[in-house]
């Protein structure tokens, strides 16, 4: 796949009205507790303070005829928030800065749409950027905060087809990614006619707060807080894009790595490579640092480990450190070593450092200067919620970026236009040096393809 042919040739983006309702706050269909209850210390910190929106993509399904998503979905809702009543509250935040939640049944925030647009009409593959995407998840004015709003907002959208677009956006304050695949399936056994959730949703922020006295044991370089003089101001240019890499894209990846390195993942050769090129895209100055920093789910680093029922932050962010000059010049295995090195020295340790960190540094925001982010969505089970139509054709995050933070990179199982199963790269760029990462990364690939 050559990936500068795939941004010339951009099909013109498909444009469609969408016709939504008034906003509406779905409540427990039960009287739930009315408490306070605290957040962690992993949970409070700067760089989770953020909205992430997700997206799901149905088509029309013979045995569902006459029933509507919208109205099944509704019902889930308020069914599941018997269960996550504290979904259904408010943050609100200490003089100290730590976050706890008001259960006040108040309600997440639900939005009934129509579009006058059929699947078909999407494309061949369904990729981020999608086009009228605002429209099919509406930020709702005064909603976008993380404070004293809607933890979730939910919009469902039937298409004139007979499929339909489920959207959410989750505040990642209150609930992580492991956390909202829990709750969309449990979402999803309430839509079949469950009566009880699939799986007991967990609490417990406890295991999760800094330790007293806290003390700080590991090295967190993904929280340096650098400036950087030759940036004054954030590019408005940023364009997103989704890059595509299948069998034979990550078959010549690994044909580049020696025999000490084979037992990288895909994750962690993919990152590497994007990290590589992106890097050599920005011309950074070869003597800065660069961090590639690789959110890792830290549920089965604990002894015994945390059920993924529990629905907090239970994810930390080890960074790879380099400079820029030693990671343009070196082979691919540089940077695989690297990355496997930083998720590898994740342990329970670790994370409970990472959160004595945040109390003893004021709940810092991650490094952001020459920085990336990357999250592997690839065994997450998105596409596998259903709601009666079958599983989702697209699932999972809608757009690269977390917040105003927009170099975060997403792994999303998908299938390409020609229907080859795959991974989507979501990332967000400047325009000219997004071209310039696409051509590098087809330099890279075509000098080294295998048959």
């Amino acid at each position: 796949m050559a990936f500068s042919r795939t941004l010339e040739h951009e099909s013109p983006s498909l444009v469609f009205t969408v016709h939504r309702k008034q906003p509406e706050l779905v409540a427990p269909c039960k009287a739930t507790p009315h408490e306070i209850k605290i957040l962690s210390d992993i949970d409070s910190q700067a760089g989770l303070r953020a909205q992430i929106p997700i997206i799901q993509f149905y088509c029309s399904e013979p045995s569902m005829e006459g029933k509507d998503p919208v109205e099944i979905i509704r019902n889930a809702i308020a069914q599941a928030l018997v269960f996550y009543y504290p979904l259904a509250g408010r943050l609100r935040e200490r003089p100290d800065g730590k976050l706890m939640v008001d259960c006040n049944e108040e309600g997440v925030m639900f939005i009934e749409a129509d579009a006058d647009v059929t699947l078909d009409q999407f494309g061949d593959a369904l990729e981020p950027p999608f086009p009228c995407f605002e429209e099919l998840l509406h930020d709702v004015p005064g909603s976008e905060g993380v404070i004293d709003t809607p933890l979730l907002l939910i919009q469902v959208t039937r298409l004139k087809c007979g499929g339909f677009i489920f959207g959410l956006r989750f505040n990642h304050a209150m609930i992580d990614g492991v956390g909202i695949v829990t709750f969309m399936y449990t979402l999803s056994a309430f839509s079949h006619g469950a009566q009880d959730p699939p799986f007991t949703p967990i609490w417990r922020r406890e295991l999760l707060t800094a330790r007293d006295p806290p003390r700080v044991t590991c090295p967190h370089p993904e929280y340096d807080q650098l400036t950087d003089p030759n940036v004054t101001t954030l590019p408005t240019d940023l364009q997103q894009h989704s890059f595509f890499f299948g069998d034979s894209e990550v078959s010549t990846l690994r044909s580049l790595l020696p025999e000490s390195l084979s037992s990288a993942t895909t994750f962690q050769i993919l990152t590497a490579f994007v990290w590589q090129c992106r890097t050599k895209a920005l011309r950074f100055n070869p003597n800065d640092d660069v961090r590639m920093m690789c959110i890792t789910d830290g549920r089965a680093k604990f002894n015994p480990p945390i059920p993924n029922s529990y629905y907090g932050n239970c994810l930390v962010l080890p960074a790879a450190v380099t400079t820029a000059g030693k990671l343009t010049e070196g082979t691919l295995g540089y940077p695989v070593g690297l990355i496997k090195e930083a998720i590898e020295k994740v342990d329970e340790e670790y994370i409970h450092s990472v959160a004595d960190f945040m109390v003893t540094n004021g709940r810092p925001l991650f490094t952001t200067v020459r920085s990336c982010i990357v999250l592997d969505t690839t065994y997450a089970g998105f596409r596998g919620v259903d709601f009666g139509w079958g599983k989702a054709l697209y699932g999972g995050l809608a757009k690269p970026g977390a917040g105003a933070f927009p170099a975060v990179n997403f792994h999303v199982p998908s299938q390409n236009e020609k229907g080859e199963e795959g991974i989507f790269v979501l990332t967000c760029l400047p325009t000219q040096a997004l071209k310039a990462f696409a051509k590098v990364m087809d330099e890279v690939l075509e000098s080294n393809q295998t048959n």
